[in-house]
């Protein structure tokens, strides 16, 4: 590419290009890797060994540009993001056994109360209690007969100490629910004689309404009665004064009628 003439130091050794060659990573591919650690060949300011001057003189020639030794440094390899890629994809699937295996742990959850060991061991426990109760009272079945037959009244039941206020308020609440039951059932019983009630109720009340009417007129009369008998009594005092100033002097006068009916009703009176 060059016109002027190589010189010898121009001129590479095929052992340094092999040294070149070598500082070549093969885990990231595409980047130069110093060959040792205090030189970097992708650096051409960098200590002086023989690829870095090979980089420098063709930077200086203008064969390669800094750009491109810069794009060479970037670790955006493709067997990188591939191995990246891999990696992701094991992760989603051990993600997915997992969500699986939690799926199943749940389910054996749900049913671990149906068929879990201890919890039918519990199940039949309770079944074979039940199972030997049932037994004893049917072996008991013709005393316990007898003894529900037989009442239970004027007897002391067992009952403890502790328990004695409940009982108290527990008869107290019996009482009141039996009086309760029993209004109930006669409001119940009552329920077909409903209309005829509802009639004999109508027929009362009218015949409350004409015995209150009498009333209010026999009061009436009672009351015009008393007015007359003021009236006969205030007019009695002078009749009587006039019959003895006629009888002083000896005056006959023929008796009327009203006289004489005021007269007797006086003595009715006395």
């Amino acid at each position: 590419a060059s016109t002027r003439a190589e010189t010898p130091s121009d001129v590479i050794d095929p052992r340094r290009a092999v040294a070149v060659r070598s500082t070549h990573s093969s885990r990231e591919p595409g980047r130069c890797v110093p060959a040792m650690a205090a030189a970097n060949p992708c650096d051409p300011a960098s200590a002086p060994s023989a690829a870095g001057l090979l980089l420098g003189h063709l930077v200086a020639s203008g064969v390669v540009t800094q750009e491109m030794l810069n794009i060479s440094k970037k670790s955006a390899s493709y067997f990188a993001n591939f191995s990246r890629l891999q990696q992701i994809t094991d992760i989603q699937a051990e993600i997915y056994q997992k969500n699986l295996e939690i799926e199943l742990l749940r389910l054996e959850k749900d049913t671990a109360d149906v068929v879990h060991p201890s919890f039918l061991a519990q199940k039949c426990h309770t079944l074979q209690s039940m199972n030997n109760h049932l037994e004893a009272v049917l072996k008991e079945k013709r005393s316990l007969r007898q003894r529900l037959l037989k009442p239970t009244c004027q007897e002391n039941l067992p009952i403890e100490a502790v328990y004695h206020s409940c009982m108290v308020h527990l008869l107290e609440l019996a009482v009141t629910f039996i009086e309760r039951l029993e209004n109930h059932l006669e409001t119940i019983k009552n329920i077909p004689h409903l209309d005829e009630n509802l009639k004999k109720m109508s027929m009362a009340l009218a015949k409350m309404d004409m015995l209150v009417t009498e009333t209010e007129e026999l009061a009436e009369n009672i009351l015009k009665w008393r007015e007359q008998q003021k009236e006969v009594s205030s007019s009695i005092p002078r009749i009587l004064a006039e019959e003895n100033y006629l009888h002083k002097h000896d005056v006959v006068m023929p008796s009327l009628p009203f006289t004489s009916k005021v007269h007797v009703q006086t003595v009715n009176a006395k």
